[in-house]
């Protein structure tokens, strides 16, 4: 049974980050509150819990649209190709945010996901649990929502009912509290201008 492991989001416990870090460097596969829903995660150099988050959500790692959670944008050119600055500055002024910001990718991408991706989604929550998560790894954690079917429901929000359902599955369960049931805005950066995607949690004026 994974550990659930209580982590407060305005002030998380280094001890607390540290045993998370442990799980990943291991190739464990953790979920974690962000800004919006629960969600699968695991450190994106350990190729096997890649795939077995894919398990989890019934797809292959090829097919796989798993976002990248960034601590800030200092990572943004090691995983995207260059962006201009109207996009740098959208960017910058809406995260964190509950926003996926889809852009071209980097040459390391389809390395990692074992695909010809072209584009990747990032995202930066507004929430300091996986920022500080990725902080401490020195590198990426993916995000893919935990719901069923596209349908978030109630449990879905709820850690300790989390860890019921998944506890066999996964090897951490973050306790951040109760979650939203609301996913974030996807919106797509490659055309030139932005294009919604879907539209979730998150203020569209930002655009």
């Amino acid at each position: 049974m994974a550990e659930l492991v209580k982590i407060y989001p305005e002030n998380p416990n280094p001890k607390a980050i540290q045993k998370v870090i442990d799980v990943l460097k291991k190739g464990g596969v953790i979920i974690y509150p962000t800004d919006t829903v629960y969600s699968f995660g695991c450190d994106i150099t350990k190729s096997r819990a890649l795939e077995q988050v894919a398990r989890l959500k019934n797809i292959k790692i090829e097919k796989a649209n798993f976002s990248i959670i960034f601590s800030d944008l200092s990572h943004l050119s090691e995983y995207t190709k260059q962006v201009d600055t109207p996009t740098y500055k959208l960017l910058n002024r809406a995260l964190p945010g509950p926003y996926t910001f889809i852009l071209d990718a980097s040459n390391a991408i389809p390395k990692i996901f074992k695909s010809k991706k072209k584009t990747i989604g990032i995202r930066i929550p507004d929430n300091n649990i996986p920022r500080e998560i990725v902080r401490a790894l020195g590198n990426p954690i993916i995000a893919s929502s935990v719901h069923d079917e596209d349908e978030i429901i109630d449990y879905t929000t709820d850690p300790e009912l989390i860890l019921e359902k998944y506890g066999n599955v996964v090897d951490l369960v973050i306790d951040g509290g109760i979650g939203d049931n609301f996913a974030s805005t996807v919106i797509d950066l490659t055309s030139g201008s932005p294009e919604i995607i879907r539209e979730g949690k998150g203020d569209l004026s930002i655009l």
